[in-house]
């Protein structure tokens, strides 16, 4: 078997079961959507016009939830140290890890906004455009959150200032998903516009996320 793929569903394995991984996400994702309605009231037609927001809000937090573990067990038991004496890239072990903690974590969000949309009051179409949005736009979260898992590595509880550094840089993921998921249910604002601009925030951040989490993860291993 390929390292890459060994990689890969080890990672995979670890992020499952880890903290409860994808179940955790799910849940948590379950109760930022349920909280807004009691926050907003019995409003349908607000619910409707803010729903899209609260599901990308709600997958923004539950990303966060298992980043700071992205890296800290491969540090702890040494694993980091092998990939660097054995000549791996670790722009491609971060890549690869990154691919993994999304397929555990990222993607049952994904799958489940269809069934929490409802809770919105989301017209079908709109369903459907936030959930594409959120295949797109995920993995840069992801991929962000990569690069403060890589800076903040060696320190110890160092999850809040994980999300200190990650939601600012998140914040152009989180306006164009938004602005594209909304734009399907006005007659002037362009979909396809914004759903670009967010694909290409998230090829950048493939590019440059894993360049710049592995230069941290360098840095902590000297």
């Amino acid at each position: 078997m390929h390292w890459i793929t060994a990689l890969f569903l080890r990672d995979f394995k670890l992020a499952v079961r880890v903290g409860g991984g994808a179940l955790i996400g799910v849940l948590f994702f379950l109760a930022v959507v349920t909280v807004f309605p009691f926050g907003v009231g019995p409003d349908l037609k607000l619910l409707a016009r803010i729903g899209s927001a609260v599901l990308w809000i709600g997958a923004l937090l539950s990303t966060l939830l298992g980043l700071d573990r992205l890296f800290q067990a491969d540090r702890d038991d040494g694993t980091l140290d092998l990939y660097l004496l054995a000549g791996r890239p670790m722009e491609l072990v971060v890549l690869v890890k990154c691919a993994a903690h999304w397929a555990a974590t990222g993607l049952p969000l994904v799958l489940a906004t269809p069934l929490f949309a409802l809770f919105l009051n989301l017209e079908p179409i709109a369903i459907g455009a936030v959930t594409l949005t959120l295949v797109i736009g995920t993995p840069a979260l992801t991929l962000i959150g990569a690069v403060g898992a890589g800076v903040t590595v060696s320190l110890r509880r160092g999850g809040v200032l994980l999300a200190i550094l990650v939601v600012p840089l998140s914040i152009p993921v989180l306006i164009f998903g938004v602005s594209s998921a909304t734009a399907v249910l006005s007659a002037t604002a362009s979909f396809t516009t914004p759903l670009l601009y967010l694909g290409a925030v998230t090829l950048f951040a493939g590019v440059v996320g894993p360049v710049s989490a592995a230069a941290a993860l360098r840095y902590a291993s000297d």
